[in-house]
């Protein structure tokens, strides 16, 4: 069974992304499959400006910036155990993963 495997990573904390890039990585590694990655994808920024004070000065401003950090890991010619291995592992609660087969 020797298929491709592709993992998407997605935080808003870079170091939650790496480490549980490094976990997948070194879990696939084990099971003796090819592993390409993680390859780092560009990092979306989001700005918002709202106004300091209610309803006077609206010169006076403020601004956020929510970063969105993304990696890409690649798995090729996978076996039984290394779904089994990527089932099996625990990744922090800030990682969105998306997985397709």
């Amino acid at each position: 069974m020797t298929q491709k495997i592709r993992i998407k990573l997605k935080s808003y904390d870079h170091n939650l992304v790496d480490k549980s890039a490094g976990k997948i990585v070194e879990a696939v590694k084990k099971t003796d499959a090819v592993v390409a990655g993680p390859v780092p994808l560009p990092t979306k920024k989001e700005k918002f400006t709202v106004l300091r004070s209610p309803h006077v000065n609206k010169k006076s401003r403020e601004q956020f910036q929510l970063c969105t950090y993304k990696r890409l890991i690649d798995i090729f010619s996978s076996s039984p155990k290394t779904v089994d291995a990527l089932m099996k592992l625990d990744l922090p609660s800030g990682v969105d993963v998306e997985i397709k087969v």
